[in-house]
This record gives structure tokens, C-alpha cells and sequence, in this order.
């Protein structure tokens, strides 16, 4: 028999909790509430124990920790035996993992070790009775599908990055820590790591920033792109990239916006020369303030947009980035 308690999966890397999981302690608290269970959470790593009074102050009651060095750096197979240990230890109602490329990888293994239900990338979540019902986008965010899963068995379910917004922290709360530990076979260390290979300019990835300002053919060249990472600098935002500024070259692939790249909801995302093909659409139409600039009236992009300037982006974005700079002291 289960308890009524949430769990959390709370992401981490190098030794820096995963903004999501933050969000998602505000969402397993509401949960909670309607069970009548608590909020808790999971850190998996090597020397994580000291991460529980971040989680704590965010709302967790309670942190089950798994600490092994073999966990130093994520694997799905050890992760997956780690979580669904702690799950075995923690005997939760629900539990809630990030959309993230760690999330969506590892929730699926967890949930067929444990033969749960499972929902990936929600933007909502609630209670009906014991049941868990979702909500999620489907086919490039054209419609939502609504579904119900069963309380007959566990329910793991993935929640889209700022579907939810965090509490305020409570610095000095403390949770309960219990550690677990996990015996991992042969089998689950068969993949190793030899080395890790840092990508990128030190910017934020687009999937965890809450501003992002993306990009598109029109920059012309990759040089053109400073004017973007200059605002985002400046708002201490990411910065993104269509499609076919990836495919020509301008930016990585690893900052492309999209459906075929990655999706991102940040508060505020700024397309600057993106006309708004439906696979850029679907990969940030759940952004919370969207700017469009563009010189195209008919753009598609303006008809997702908060906000539309129809205007040349080299003419507005570095005199906009300066006011925004004089107006952040």
C-alpha cells in the first residue's frame, strides 16, 4: 500500500539543483495537500547530501539521497536503478521528473522497472479521486490531450519546464534526510564515461533560462548573432536559434528551437527574424511573453505573438540592448 506522499525527482548537475525541480516542489505541495501526504524529493549524485537544504527550503519534507560515485555523472542505467530504488524506499503516490533530456530519458526506464503509469511532457496536473489527470501538447502543439491515470498503480509523470512556477524559498527550513542505498550490477555499469566535452559560450542553454532570445536566417552570419547574445547577456537570458540558422551555420545545432531541436517555455522569448515556421511554432508557442520582430507583416510568428514590432531587427535589437543595459544600472 502506497502512501499519499509526492515525490520528486530532483535534477541535478554538478552539484546545482535543476530549476524545475524547484518548480516542481511547488506542484507536488498542491498535490499534496489534495492527498494528504507531504512533499519530497530524490537527489541522485556523488556528494549530493548537502542539497537537501536547498530542496528543503523549496518545500520538501522530506530528501532521500542516493550518493555513489558510480552516480558522478548521469548514466541511464545506474540513474535508473538509483531512482527506482528510492522510489522502493519512499513508497510515494506520484512521482513528478522534469522535461528535460535527463527526464524524458530516465522516466520511461523508471516507470517500466516499476510497471507504472506514465505521462511525459505535461503542462498540467491534477487530481480526480485517486486518478492522475494530464494535460499535454500533441501534434506540434496544435491540440492538448487530456489523460487519466490510473491509482491502481504507481503514477510517473514528466512536467514541461515553467508549466509551473516555484515557491519562494524559506531559508533555515529543514527536511528529513534519508539515505538509500543502491546496489548496481555489472549490467548497469556497462556504459562508461571517458570524457565530457564542454560545448558552447558559457550562455545558458535555452531549455533551463527563463528569457531567450532566438534568431533566424535573417542575422545572415554567425558574426551577426553578437547582437543577440549581447541582449541576452544583458537580460541574463539564453540565446536560440531556428532551424535554418542552425542548417546554415550561424549556430550550433544544440541552440535550435524547435520541434526537430528543442523545447523551450521560457517567461519571455524574443524572435528576431524568425519568420514562424510550424516547427519553430511548436517548440516555444508555450512561452509565457512572446516578442516578435520581423519585417514581414504576415509573418506567422505574429500570430503567436505577445508583442510584434515590425521593423528591422539590426535597426532595433543593439539600441534596445543599450537601453535595457542603462536600465539595469
Amino acid at each position: 500500500m502506497s502512501t499519499n506522499n509526492i515525490l520528486v525527482f530532483a535534477e541535478q548537475r554538478d552539484g546545482r539543483i535543476l530549476a524545475a525541480s524547484y518548480q516542481l516542489l511547488a506542484l507536488a505541495t498542491q498535490l499534496a495537500s489534495e492527498t494528504g501526504g507531504q512533499a519530497e524529493a530524490c537527489v541522485i549524485g556523488s556528494g549530493v547530501g548537502d542539497l537537501s537544504t536547498k530542496l528543503a527550503a523549496y518545500g520538501a519534507k522530506k530528501v532521500y539521497t542516493v550518493d555513489d560515485a558510480e552516480l558522478a555523472m548521469y548514466r541511464a542505467a545506474p540513474y535508473a536503478t538509483a531512482l527506482a530504488a528510492a522510489i522502493d524506499t519512499a513508497d510515494p503516490k506520484i512521482v513528478l521528473v522534469p522535461t528535460s533530456f535527463m527526464g524524458k530519458d530516465l522516466a520511461p526506464r523508471v516507470a517500466a522497472k516499476k510497471r507504472a503509469a506514465l505521462a511525459i511532457d505535461a503542462t498540467d496536473v491534477k487530481l480526480d479521486g485517486g486518478d492522475v489527470v494530464v494535460e499535454k501538447p500533441m501534434y506540434a502543439g496544435k491540440f492538448s490531450g487530456t489523460f487519466k491515470l490510473s491509482a491502481n498503480r504507481l503514477q510517473v509523470v514528466t512536467v514541461r519546464t515553467n508549466a509551473y512556477s516555484a515557491n519562494d524559498p524559506h531559508e533555515g527550513e529543514a527536511a528529513e534526510t534519508q539515505a538509500v542505498t543502491v546496489s548496481l550490477s555489472d549490467n548497469d555499469k556497462r556504459v562508461k564515461i571517458n570524457e565530457i566535452v564542454a560545448t558552447g559560450s558559457g550562455v545558458k542553454d535555452v531549455t533551463e533560462a527563463d528569457i531567450v532570445v532566438s534568431g533566424g536566417r535573417s542575422l545572415k552570419s554567425e558574426d551577426n548573432f553578437k547582437i543577440l547574445y549581447n541582449m541576452a547577456e544583458v537580460l541574463g537570458g539564453a540565446v536560440g536559434a531556428s532551424r535554418a540558422a542552425c542548417d546554415a551555420g550561424y549556430q550550433p545545432h544544440t541552440r535550435q528551437v524547435g520541434l526537430t531541436g528543442k523545447v523551450v517555455t521560457p517567461k519571455l522569448y524574443i524572435a528576431c527574424g524568425i519568420d514562424g515556421a510550424i516547427q519553430h511554432l511548436a517548440g516555444m508557442r508555450g512561452s509565457k511573453v512572446i516578442v516578435a520582430i520581423n519585417t514581414k507583416k504576415a509573418a506567422p510568428i505574429f500570430k503567436v505573438a505577445t508583442y510584434g514590432c515590425v521593423c528591422d531587427l539590426f535597426a532595433l535589437v543593439p539600441p534596445l540592448t543599450e537601453e535595457l543595459r542603462k536600465a539595469n544600472g
